[in-house]
């Protein structure tokens, strides 16, 4: 027998903890081509929440009564799979559960001797190619220019940031909290960063930031922080359409500036994208983003929560504004 969190009701809003509810169920036998698995790390991600509705979506829907399932790294501890051995650590799409057998087929084998665990789940993993391929195949970044990332002390922000920073642009995070902030100049060495909780006018913090306007807008945010961006975009800019967490909980379709009259005027480009959208080319972003890791040029952190029971609270965590760098729980 193992516990798993299943979806008991769909969100109206922020999600709560009547939400979920933690089930016991049995683990079957290992067939062939099968592994049996215990969860070590669980990634808490803001897409999530978007399979909590029932509405169409570029992924299918959670359906109420089963287990949620995200990005994972998990121990074999028994194989009935060839090139599985015992005791490693595999990384995959696995429901929110202590213990599992499931099809090796899905699971991808991970190393620790070169990378911790949830540098997998995080700079080396979905958070890191979103940021490498969003920012690099859209963004175009080019020494000189001024790159603006929202939620950039999330898991993607803080990489589009360095990445940027490292490609010879001017980088400005916004983010919420002064520890945030205090992180992003200090130790990732922005150019600067603004709390968009105590500033008085986000327009004109921007503005003071970005004395030369602004070419490259990385938003993993939307809502009043993005009109407030795209007021002081320059000609031929590029927005990177990559999150959107201030409009996930909304209960109502919100009505904000018709942004088209700026493309327009400004010949700018908005695009969004899904990291999935590059999957035949991960081999190529990870061969990067490693190399960067591996020399130091890239720095990463976690938001750390503790215990199979918390999976829950990490998830809310990250809609009140709760981490710093990637959340992850571990087992």
């Amino acid at each position: 027998m193992t516990r798993q969190i299943i979806l008991k009701s769909r969100p109206a809003g922020i999600p709560n903890p009547d939400n979920f509810e933690i089930r016991t169920v049995d683990i079957p036998a290992v067939s062939p081509g099968q592994v049996r698995v215990m969860t070590h790390t669980m990634s808490v991600d803001p897409y999530l929440r978007g399979r909590m509705n029932d509405a169409p979506s570029y992924i299918p829907s959670f359906q109420v009564g089963e287990p949620i399932v995200g990005g994972g790294i998990a121990r074999i501890v028994e194989s009935n799979a060839e090139g599985f051995k015992v005791g490693s650590n595999v990384m995959g799409y696995l429901p929110w559960q202590e213990e599992m057998v499931i099809e090796s087929s899905g699971l991808k084998i991970v190393d620790e001797n070169m990378a911790p665990l949830s540098y997998y789940l995080g700079i080396l993993g979905m958070p890191g190619l979103t940021a490498w391929f969003g920012l690099m195949d859209i963004g175009k970044p080019q020494s000189g220019e001024t790159v603006v990332i929202s939620g950039a002390a999330g898991a993607v922000g803080l990489v589009a940031g360095q990445l940027a920073k490292i490609h010879g642009c001017r980088v400005v995070g916004i983010a919420g909290g002064d520890a945030k902030i205090s992180y992003l100049t200090d130790e990732l060495k922005f150019d600067a960063a603004i709390n968009y909780k105590t500033t008085s006018d986000l327009e004109a913090s921007i503005a003071s930031a970005c004395p030369s306007g602004v070419d490259v807008y990385f938003d993993n945010v939307g809502g009043g922080i993005s009109d407030a961006v795209l007021s002081q975009i320059n000609k031929n800019a590029r927005i990177i359409i990559c999150g959107q967490i201030s409009l996930y909980n909304a209960t109502s379709q919100p009505t904000g500036p018709r942004i088209q009259s700026v493309l327009l005027k400004k010949s700018a480009l908005m695009q969004g994208f899904i990291v999935s959208n590059y999957i035949s080319r991960f081999d190529e972003g990870l061969k990067a983003l490693s190399q960067l890791v591996d020399t130091g040029k890239l720095k990463y952190t976690n938001t750390t929560y503790h215990g199979f029971e918390r999976l829950p609270e990490a998830f809310i965590a990250l809609f009140e504004g709760k981490n710093l760098g990637k959340l992850i729980v571990e087992l």
